[in-house]
């Protein structure tokens, strides 16, 4: 058996035997159609960055579906909860981690050898990548769930007008706290698997306030305005930010 191979099988074996358990579990995370497409997701992964990247996207999906609970019969009650009481479907799943999906390509890619000398800094910038998106995944999970369940005080970020929580563009203080610790959870989790540095852990922090600060805009501008703009393609627009922001704070200053 190729060395090449052996990723890819343990890849397809683990998230098969994980897909099984979930399958049969009586409390369900994803619809029938999510565990399937989590599945492709979670090969990937394993395929592209081993071990190091599948504890970051575990740790994303474990930590970002119990804060989507947090004040769930209140939120509920309001009106503001999220689809299927948290349950999170194919369209979900991508509009998480598709960037960092890419990312992950990029460096199995690199590590091909196509960039002559440069390699070894495409798979590190890769890398911050991957992980400033799941950051920024994160903060912005974080944030609008606490903020919707806790938030004193809503304002429309483009106006600092007082609005309704669960406004699209709103934040709060209670929020943008609880976002910053978000992306913080996963810095620190790419950090100890050794994909990103300390410098670039706190890349990632940067990148996720600019990231999640940026998503609150469209949701304020763009989002009302555009039938089209779903949320699943905000997601794919914010961590896309967090990767290319982290990307490109490390070209400019390191």
């Amino acid at each position: 058996m190729p060395p090449a191979a052996l990723p890819w099988i343990v890849a397809i074996a683990l998230n098969s035997g994980l897909l099984a358990i979930a399958w049969l579990l009586p409390k369900k995370l994803l619809t029938p159609a999510g565990y399937l497409h989590a599945w492709v997701l979670g090969v990937l992964v394993w395929g592209c960055l081993g071990w190091q990247g599948y504890t970051v996207v575990m740790v994303y999906f474990l930590v970002g579906t119990a804060v989507t609970r947090i004040g769930m019969a209140e939120k509920e009650a309001a009106g503001i909860a999220e689809k299927r009481s948290g349950v999170r479907g194919p369209e979900n799943v991508w509009g998480s981690a598709l960037t960092a999906t890419v990312c992950a390509v990029g460096v199995l890619v690199t590590q091909q050898g196509w960039w002559g000398g440069l390699d070894a800094v495409w798979i590190g910038l890769f890398s911050l990548g991957y992980v400033a998106s799941f950051a920024t995944k994160l903060s912005d999970t974080t944030a609008s769930e606490v903020g919707k369940a806790y938030g004193q005080r809503t304002f429309l970020i483009t106006t600092l007008r007082p609005v309704p929580a669960g406004t699209e563009g709103a934040v709060s203080l209670e929020g943008t706290l609880a976002g910053i610790v978000g992306s913080a959870v996963m810095a620190a989790v790419g950090l100890a698997t050794g994909l990103i540095s300390p410098m670039g852990a706190l890349l990632c922090l940067i990148a996720a306030f600019i990231a999640t600060n940026a998503e609150s805009v469209i949701g304020a501008t763009l989002q009302e305005q555009l039938p089209w703009l779903t949320n699943e393609l905000v997601n794919i627009a914010n961590t896309t930010i967090g990767a290319i922001a982290a990307i490109l704070l490390a070209l400019l200053f390191f």
